[in-house]
């Protein structure tokens, strides 16, 4: 099978030259022996070939041209949302395995899609949720599981940022699917599958433009709630809390943890606040080893790929929400 690999390390190319990438990824893609970072493509040469001898890799102009490359055996694609589906899917026809950038899908369409593609190659399309890689939340969980909230009622979570990220001027970006969708995962892990959207709203700065804001409200077939809440248009927030019947966990920066936080979990209980501190972990590395591993001991793909769709359908349920909300006001 085209860009299947027994053996490590897992040899990758990326496609495009984005922030993120320059900032978080490619760093952490360096550092693991468990990839091996071959091309990187562009569409202008000059930028290209900048981006590519900083992380030491070979410059490609042209998306399709590092798709055609039999050396690279997967591809990391943070471009624009707008074109993930487009692109994940070409390289997926391409025979690579495919890490994509959140969120990978616009909507139910286009993850059913990128995942058919990816089923029909015996391929794994993952999307890249680096937060769930990192050991505060394995640590939160096995609290849960311990009882030491007692039975689990509600979820909260925020992701609010001061000012809206490159391309939100432009109309291309949204705050549901920039901010938003980190509380949605972040309620999927802990109050389960198969959420119902109670109520959700989304801000807009102009009719017809792309939200700002959001505020949801899911409930879980056993009665969990998750209240969640996001934007561009407040202070910095990035945070969760879990209320159970016999006390609260809150956990702060807990999306976009910086490598040498150490993170702080605060435990309430009716006998009194307990802090534990965590080691810090650098959770771009581990999704990299995630990603690799799985490919490299040919992993059970499946979850991954019901991950992105059910990803996508509740994305699909808070819009469908919202604008509903919005014809009844």
């Amino acid at each position: 099978m085209s860009g299947a690999a027994s053996s490590g390390p897992l040899r990758l190319g990326v496609l495009g030259c984005a922030d993120v990438a320059a900032r978080r990824t490619l760093p952490a893609v360096v550092r693991r022996p468990s990839v091996e970072l071959v091309a990187v493509a562009g569409r202008d040469g000059d930028r290209t070939r900048a981006f590519a001898e900083r992380f030491g890799c070979e410059a490609v102009v042209g998306y399709d041209r590092l798709l055609a490359r039999p050396d690279i055996d997967a591809v990391y694609i943070p471009l624009p949302t707008r074109i993930h589906a487009e692109w994940s899917v070409r390289a997926l026809h391409a025979g690579k395995h495919v890490l994509c950038e959140k969120p990978a899908a616009t909507g139910s369409r286009e993850a059913a899609r990128m995942v058919a593609a990816a089923r029909a190659g015996g391929l794994l399309l993952m999307e890249n949720f680096m937060f769930l890689r990192h050991g505060q939340h394995t640590r939160v969980r096995e609290l849960l599981r311990e009882g030491a909230i007692g039975r689990l009622r509600e979820v909260s979570a925020d992701f609010g940022i001061p000012a809206p990220p490159t391309g939100a001027a432009e109309g291309a970006l949204s705050s549901l699917s920039e901010t938003g969708v980190y509380t949605l995962r972040a309620a999927r892990l802990f109050a389960g599958e198969d959420l119902a959207v109670v109520g959700a709203t989304l801000t807009t700065a102009s009719a017809g433009g792309p939200d700002t804001a959001g505020a949801v409200l899911l409930r879980s077939p056993s009665g969990v709630t998750a209240r969640l809440g996001f934007g561009w248009d407040r202070a910095y927030r990035c945070a969760y809390e879990l209320w159970g019947s016999e006390g609260r966990l809150s956990l702060d920066r807990a999306f976009t943890t910086p490598d040498d936080h150490s993170p702080v979990l605060r435990l309430e209980r009716p006998e009194g606040t307990r802090e534990l501190t965590l080691p810090a972990e650098a959770h771009f590395e581990n999704a990299v080893d995630v990603f690799a591993s799985t490919v490299l001991r040919r992993a059970d793909f499946e979850p991954h790929h019901e991950d992105v769709l059910r990803q996508a359908a509740l994305v699909d349920a808070v819009r469908a929400s919202a604008v509903t909300a919005r014809e009844r006001a």
